[in-house]
């Protein structure tokens, strides 16, 4: 019996080591011999990484956060409907940088949008398309904000990056919020320790929830 696909989502603010994060896990699962898809948002599909442009360059920040929600949400109806859920219906494990908590926390708590207009940009583009797992990495702001300006060297910040530390700690705020209201889908990783020692956390949660997938499937297949 072929186990069915698995949809892991890594959230957090900037610089806590996310993508490099997400390649060492895809190594480690392909070693096991696992079939995976790596992705991101916002991009991931042709129609997303057109959207990635507009949003990450600032051209729709003068239209204000309503209007960066939607095009959030274009982009992820497009990556849900050609990328991911494919992907899971032939049973491969995807790993995505951002989903939809990063909406939730960018837009919906430092963009000020209410709860109710995010709750139905996100029924309208996901429906019942939700991670299996979140893996929140958590890091002081002054510090991700640090590795974030190593990381992209004499580049310009991008929309996001450039904001001021106070609105990045209320992100940090936000998403642990997440995590502490949905621990059956979310677990907080210590982003701050050396990338080795994150690696190895991230890989024990991530096997133990694939073997508890694993059991789920045999039962709910035996009953």
């Amino acid at each position: 019996m072929a186990d069915p696909g698995f949809f892991i989502t890594f959230e957090g603010g900037e610089g806590a080591g996310k993508s490099t994060q997400i390649a060492r896990l895809e190594k480690r699962l392909r070693a096991r011999g696992y079939e995976v898809l790596v992705t991101r948002e916002p991009g991931g599909s042709p129609g997303a990484e057109a959207v990635r442009a507009v949003l990450l360059s600032g051209a729709a920040e003068a239209f204000g956060p309503r209007m960066e929600a939607i095009l959030f949400a274009a982009a992820r109806a497009d990556h849900v409907e050609q990328v991911i859920r494919p992907a899971i219906a032939r049973g491969q494990l995807v790993l995505c940088d951002r989903f939809i908590d990063s909406s939730r926390v960018y837009q919906g708590v430092t963009g000020n949008l209410e709860a109710g207009f995010m709750r139905e940009l996100e029924r309208a583009t996901v429906g019942d398309t939700m991670p299996d797992l979140t893996l929140v990495f958590d890091i002081d702001p002054k510090i991700g904000m640090q590795r974030a300006k190593v990381r992209r060297g004499v580049e310009t910040p991008d929309r996001f990056e450039k904001e001021e530390l106070a609105v990045h700690q209320a992100r940090r705020d936000a998403f642990l919020d997440i995590a502490a209201r949905e621990p059956e889908r979310c677990v907080i990783i210590d982003a701050e320790m050396d990338p080795d020692t994150v690696a190895d956390d991230v890989a024990d949660v991530v096997y133990t929830a694939l073997a508890e997938r694993t059991t789920r499937s045999l039962m709910a297949w035996r009953s």
